[in-house]
């Protein structure tokens, strides 16, 4: 019996996640910021046409299964990269340009007697000329940094399969797409300082390095009707950072502010223990909106922190109580 899986990331340049003298390209309107990919992708090559991401590094495997034992496995196809489109515009004219996919990665399938693990790396480079300083010889750069990610698939015997996203470049934002082609989970962090500086050369799974991937869980297809709300609804949310350690709400204080976790990781606290860490996406500071206009948890940065900063009545009444249920995670 052959069993088939996949695994997919897609990525893509979120609101606010550039930094320096870039941003100011993307303030004017010279080249853009990405909508969210949708929470299932149909069409990859329809997505890919129509500018929906910067890259997908998409690994398809099968394993041949006889008395409940591996006997065969391999890569499903000889190449599976896909580099998305880069539009630039100057006036009202828009040239797109097509960045550079370099050879996929793939190291050889580990075949033990009821799994088989799987990992490959895909990416490559933009087109346009990016110069920079940069932290290693010859710490000047014109060419652009190099983005990737490293997914691994293993398949059991029994059908099974799990995925992960072990490695990724820092930047962009990078999302994680089941067998189903459903999202299922996310890179917590994006760092375009760390990526321009450093992510080139042999400083990358084409030289001798990869970079570890934090990855998080999917937030609830609430949270992301709700981001794009605050993102996108037409009055443009203030940016707050918090640095790692710090607090960005304590449990007891008052606040009417919701927040939209743009980039990082923080922990929610009930009475001085953790109860949940949370990854970008997640909306916060509902309760207290709710709940006499106190706060029922301290958050905490676990990385360098992004949040966007909404008030409450940008958001429907309805819809907050609806996401409060959701965010009683001492009782859970």
């Amino acid at each position: 019996m052959r069993i088939e899986r996949s695994v997919m990331s897609v990525s893509w340049i979120p609101s606010e996640a550039v930094t320096g003298m870039t941003k100011a390209a993307f303030g004017v309107g010279v080249t853009h910021y990405d909508n969210p990919p949708p929470d299932v992708i149909e069409d990859l090559e329809a997505l890919r046409t129509n500018d929906g991401f910067r890259f997908a590094n998409v690994l398809r495997a099968w394993a041949d299964v006889e008395g409940g034992r591996i006997v065969g496995a391999g890569y499903a196809d000889a190449s599976n990269g896909r580099m998305g489109t880069t539009t630039v515009r100057f006036a009202t004219k828009g040239i797109t340009f097509q960045p550079i996919g370099f050879p996929e990665i793939r190291q050889d399938p580990e075949v033990g007697e009821t799994s088989v693990r799987f990992a490959q790396t895909y990416g490559g480079r933009t087109v346009l000329p990016s110069p920079r300083r940069v932290s290693h010889p010859p710490f000047f750069q014109l060419k652009p940094p190099l983005v990737w990610t490293t997914l691994e698939l293993v398949i059991h015997a029994d059908g099974r399969s799990e995925y992960n996203l072990t490695g990724a470049s820092t930047f962009p934002r990078h999302w994680v797409y089941d067998d189903e082609r459903k999202l299922a989970l996310k890179a917590g962090l994006t760092d375009f300082k760390e990526w321009n500086l450093h992510a080139f050369g042999k400083h990358s799974p084409w030289g001798d390095e990869d970079s570890p991937a934090l990855v998080t869980a999917v937030e609830t297809a609430l949270e992301r009707e709700l981001a794009t709300t605050i993102m996108r609804g037409g009055e443009k949310p203030d940016i707050r950072k918090v640095k790692e350690g710090k607090l960005l709400v304590e449990q007891g204080q008052l606040g009417h502010e919701l927040f939209l976790l743009l980039d990082g990781v923080l922990s929610v606290e009930v009475d001085g223990e953790a109860v949940a860490e949370v990854g970008p996406g997640a909306i916060l500071g509902e309760r207290a909106v709710l709940e006499e206009g106190r706060r029922t948890s301290t958050l905490k940065a676990m990385t360098p922190v992004r949040v966007a900063v909404a008030r409450a009545d940008q958001i429907d009444e309805d819809l907050l109580r609806e996401l409060s249920e959701g965010h009683k995670r001492e009782d859970a």
